[in-house]
């Protein structure tokens, strides 16, 4: 099933995935596995390079069926998944028409946003209804 605008909020824990073309809007909430790596000099948790670059193609993955997407989060996850788009996930390229920064909104606000983002793309590429 084809829908013409999908909107991903992005952060290292977890990504929030929107189809936003019917009246009432489907989610689906992708979270990384993390493989924890322990140093030996520090007790903090490090995600492995491999688990993410599996996160971001599960992303990818759920996007595909969106002719347009908008990549969204609050801060350098969104701009590692269009790293990851350009080198692996060749064909989800020309969909991404936006890397906005949003910071934590409900799932309410996010799909108001969306919304408002995509009516304005339409309107300025010349697709809007």
């Amino acid at each position: 099933m084809s829908t013409l605008h999908a909107a991903v909020w992005i952060d290292h824990s977890e990504a929030k995935i929107f189809h936003v073309d019917a009246e009432t809007p489907d989610a689906e909430l992708i979270r990384p596995r993390k493989h924890l790596h322990r140093h030996p000099s520090q007790t903090a948790e490090r995600g492995h390079p491999a688990d993410d670059q599996h996160f971001f193609h599960e992303v990818a993955q759920a996007l595909e069926s969106a002719r347009e997407v908008l990549v969204v989060g609050p801060g350098t996850a969104k701009l590692e998944l269009i790293k990851h788009v350009h080198k692996h996930e060749h064909a989800l390229v020309p969909k991404i028409i936006g890397v906005e920064t949003v910071d934590h909104p409900t799932d309410g606000q996010l799909i108001a946003f969306v919304r408002r983002y995509f009516r304005a793309a339409d309107r300025m590429l010349g697709t809007a209804p």
